[in-house]
């Protein structure tokens, strides 16, 4: 069993506070490094929110 199969597991039925503390951990990065890495900032915090299986409030669905 793989590292994100045991983390998806324990955070089964409480998606929408990871997708939380996953917005929350990319502010925390902007504001750390004043934006300059926006952009790769949002990109991992989408690609996180897919690993759980389900998309963010503000991700849109995969085309």
């Amino acid at each position: 069993m793989s590292v994100m199969d045991k983390l998806k597991g324990m955070l089964k039925g409480h998606e929408d506070k990871a997708s939380q503390g996953i917005d929350k951990a990319g502010d925390v990065v902007d504001e750390k490094t004043q934006g300059k890495y926006a952009g790769q900032v949002d990109t991992a915090q989408e690609k996180l929110k897919g690993q759980m299986g389900g998309q963010g409030q503000d991700t849109p669905p995969p085309q």
